[in-house]
C-alpha cells in the first residue's frame, strides 16, 4: 500500500511539474509578441555637422543624433547604424542590406517611384537668391531679368527657375553647369555669373580660397526642399511611427535644439511658417 502511495506521489509531483513547464511555455510565447524590431540605418561619415566621424572616433551629427533620439521614443524598434559612402546607401536599401536611410534626402520623381518616404520633413531648407557678397543690386528673383543664373540642369533649383519663367517670359537666362560650389562661386564673384538658387545651410559651402562664405542670399524663400527618410515601400508601419516620434520632437523643441547645435540654424520651419512669422513682424 506504502509502495502504491509512493508512486502515486511521484506522478503527481511530475504532473505538477509539467503544468508549470507548460505555464513557462505560454508566458515564453506570449512575450515573444512584443520582441523589439531590429531597424538597419544606412549613413554616412563624410558629410560635415550631419554624419561624420568625431576626434575621439565616434559616429555623430545631427542625422545620427535625431536617430539616437527617435529610438528612445520607439520602445518597438532598436536602430543600429550601418555607414557607408553615400552613392551605396540606396543600392544597399535594395538590397535588404539596410531598412532605413538617413543622410539628408530628399524626394525626386525617380525615387519616388522606388522607395517609401516618411511625410513628416526632419529639416526644411528654404531656396532663395544668392549673389556675390559685394552685389547689391540684387535683392530678388525680381531683379534676376535678363541676368545669368547658374544651376546644375536636375537639381530642385533647376526646377524653381525654369516655373519661374513659364509665368514671367523667359526672362531668366538660364545657365546649366555640373560643376562643384567653389566653380559656382568663382563664376559669381567674377561677374560672368550673376546669380544662383541655395539654401541658407547649402551655402556656408560656397567658400572662397580664404574658406569664407563668398555669397549671401538675398529676397523672400522661393520654396522649401524636405528632408525625409527612405524606406523599402513595404514599411509604411515605420514611415507612420517615424512621422510620430518626428512630431513629438518638434512639439516639444528638441528637433529645433538639435538642428541649432549641429547645423548652425533651426532648419525646421515650412516655408509657411517663416511667412507668417514675416508678415507677423511687420504688424
Amino acid at each position: 500500500m506504502k509502495k502504491w502511495f509512493a508512486i502515486l506521489s511521484v506522478m503527481a509531483i511530475i504532473l505538477v511539474l509539467a503544468g508549470c513547464g507548460s505555464s513557462d511555455d505560454t508566458s515564453s510565447a506570449s512575450g515573444s509578441s512584443g520582441d523589439v524590431k531590429k531597424i538597419i540605418v544606412g549613413t554616412g561619415t563624410q558629410f560635415k555637422n550631419v554624419c561624420f566621424i568625431d576626434e575621439n572616433g565616434n559616429l555623430t551629427g545631427f542625422d545620427v543624433e535625431l536617430i539616437k533620439e527617435l529610438d528612445k521614443r520607439l520602445p518597438q524598434y532598436e536602430f543600429e547604424f550601418k555607414t557607408m559612402d553615400f552613392g551605396n546607401l540606396l543600392l544597399s536599401l535594395d538590397a535588404g542590406k539596410i531598412d532605413l536611410v538617413s543622410h539628408q534626402m530628399e524626394k525626386n520623381p525617380e525615387r519616388e517611384a522606388k522607395y517609401l518616404f516618411n511625410k513628416n520633413p526632419y529639416s526644411i531648407f528654404l531656396n532663395r537668391v544668392a549673389v556675390a557678397k559685394d552685389n547689391n543690386s540684387i535683392h530678388s528673383i525680381d531683379d534676376l531679368k535678363g541676368k545669368k543664373v547658374l544651376t546644375s540642369p536636375t537639381s530642385n533649383a533647376a526646377y524653381v527657375l525654369k516655373e519661374y519663367n513659364k509665368t514671367h517670359g523667359d526672362d531668366l537666362n538660364i545657365v546649366y553647369t555640373s560643376g562643384a560650389a567653389n566653380d559656382t562661386v568663382q563664376q559669381i564673384t567674377s561677374g560672368r555669373i550673376d546669380a544662383t538658387i541655395t539654401t541658407d545651410f547649402a551655402n556656408r559651402f560656397n567658400t572662397d580660397e580664404k574658406g569664407e562664405v563668398a555669397l549671401k542670399t538675398v529676397g523672400d524663400p522661393l520654396t522649401q526642399s524636405d528632408v525625409l527618410y527612405v524606406l523599402n515601400k513595404n514599411e509604411q508601419g515605420l514611415a507612420d511611427d517615424l512621422d510620430q516620434a518626428i512630431q513629438e520632437v518638434k512639439d516639444d523643441g528638441t528637433l529645433s535644439k538639435l538642428s541649432i547645435k549641429w547645423l548652425g540654424e533651426d532648419f525646421t520651419k515650412s516655408l509657411e511658417d517663416v511667412k507668417k512669422e514675416g508678415s507677423s513682424s511687420k504688424k
